[in-house]
């Protein structure tokens, strides 16, 4: 009588989930910390740590912070990809979430401009360096280790768990923002807006007794007892996957939607051009980002049905049109209107291409060199998207109200990922052991088991 025995690249039971509970949990502290960075730069920091005398030009410079760790992160990804592909996805995912949990607790420990002049900004963005180099190395090794220990006709439905993590760190961070940002101007200018970055330490403790409990991947295991690992993974990245780096840049720019939704977006409706409140523009985020939680695996699962591309697609060319008219909601003032596009535009059809980058990207590359392609093709594209809030302040005229330049900037952010799309290969029907071989057809049938 033959049983069926497990795929060679087969976790052990329970393994899995335990995966995407480590990438949930690292993900939420990164993002969480990510975020409230980007709330505190829209909402406070032009009063704290720049010359409040020219607002407009100190929301440039506050913005302008929140860009510099996307600058910083593809100088990260080549470090910690390098030595992810080397070392191990695990003692990656441990050290990116106690850099970021200890960078972020100092900001909220710096001094302001008032106390000590110019060092105050140096300081902060020498955290947000940081913040940068850490944010580098989270979601690629997550990515990976999701991916190396997801059943083969799952991968899309597990690795999706360190985007809905994205996505549950960015809920915190706008719910701790909400009663924060309701304080009296004076006490949220004094001491209110440090609390949300020193709360970052109880996540940091969750997250690391998780991780550090979590075995190293099969498939990375499987490669050191076999091949062994590669001396220079940038080498042979660049020499034998570049085209698919540069898929993977262009696709990374789809984040750009996230940061001006996330920051320039807060930004506007909360100034003088329109007028919302503070609390009300953070719910839009809140909500969006709770039906995110929900619609991330769903379009997830689905890419582990009829495939990654087209439902990459639907979240590429969606977000062009949907920010288009999430941006006018606000010109009109329309609160309702803007919540329920809000949500639509970021909660829905955002998720699409979010929820299904972690195994589209992933699956491009082979074992070896797969946390240094997905960092360093990432971080290079998220560099870009990052300072895409710095433009749109540009852009959006003197008075910071041209949405629909703004707008527009963002529809031709999305152009490169609907290319990378078209012309990348489709993948979720390949072997995880066979990923990123040439010779493996489009459409390659699922792994059968083997007998013994």
């Amino acid at each position: 009588m033959t049983v069926p025995a497990p795929p060679r690249d087969a976790s052990p039971p329970g393994q899995p989930k335990k995966a995407a509970a480590a990438a949930w949990i690292g993900s939420a502290l990164e993002y969480y910390d990510f975020f409230i960075y980007g709330s505190a730069a829209a909402l406070i920091f032009p009063e704290v740590f720049f010359d409040d005398s020219d607002p407009a030009t100190a929301t440039l410079l506050s913005l302008a912070t929140f860009g510099v760790a996307y600058a910083a992160r593809p100088i990260g990804a080549l470090f910690l990809g390098h030595v992810g592909d080397r070392l191990g996805r695990k003692k990656i995912m441990v050290f990116t979430l106690m850099l970021m949990g200890l960078s972020t607790f100092l900001i909220g420990c710096l001094p302001t401009r008032s106390q000590v002049g110019t060092l105050a900004p140096v300081l902060l963005v020498l955290c947000r360096v940081l913040q940068g180099i850490s944010a580098a190395g989270e979601q690629a090794s997550a990515n990976s280790m999701t991916l190396e220990h997801a059943p083969p006709h799952r991968r899309g439905f597990f690795t999706s768990f360190t985007l809905s993590g994205t996505q549950g760190g960015q809920l915190l961070a706008t719910l701790v923002f909400i009663p924060i940002a309701a304080l009296p101007e004076e006490q949220l200018l004094s001491w209110g807006w440090r609390v949300p970055f020193w709360l970052s330490v109880a996540v940091a403790v969750v997250g690391w007794v998780i991780r550090r409990r979590l075995d190293e991947t099969p498939a990375f295991e499987q490669q050191t007892a076999g091949e062994g690992v590669v001396k220079l993974p940038l080498v042979v990245l660049l020499r034998e996957h570049w085209a698919d780096v540069l898929r993977v840049v262009a696709g990374a720019l789809i984040a750009s939607v996230s940061t001006i939704f996330t920051v320039w977006a807060l930004a506007y409706a909360t100034g003088d051009a329109v007028g919302m409140s503070r609390s009300s523009m953070l719910w839009v985020g809140a909500l969006a980002n709770v039906v995110a939680l929900a619609a991330i695996p769903l379009w997830a699962a689905l890419s582990d049905r009829v495939g990654r591309r087209p439902v990459y697609l639907i979240g590429a060319v969606g977000s062009a049109v949907t920010m288009f008219l999430y941006l006018w909601a606000i010109s009109t003032g329309s609160y309702p209107l803007t919540l329920f596009l809000g949500i639509v535009a970021f909660g829905v059809v955002y998720s699409a291409a979010n929820g299904v980058w972690p195994s589209f990207y992933g699956e491009m590359f082979p074992t070896r060199v797969r946390l240094s392609g997905v960092a360093i093709g990432t971080q290079i594209g998220f560099a870009v998207a990052g300072f895409a809030v710095t433009f749109a302040a540009r852009i959006a005229g003197p008075d910071g109200d041209d949405w629909t330049a703004v707008a527009l900037f963002t529809a031709a952010l999305c152009v490169p990922p609907v290319i990378a799309a078209v012309t990348a290969r489709e993948t979720h029907r390949v072997p995880t052991e066979r990923l990123g071989e040439r010779a493996v057809e489009e459409g390659a049938e699922r792994p059968e088991k083997v007998t013994a």
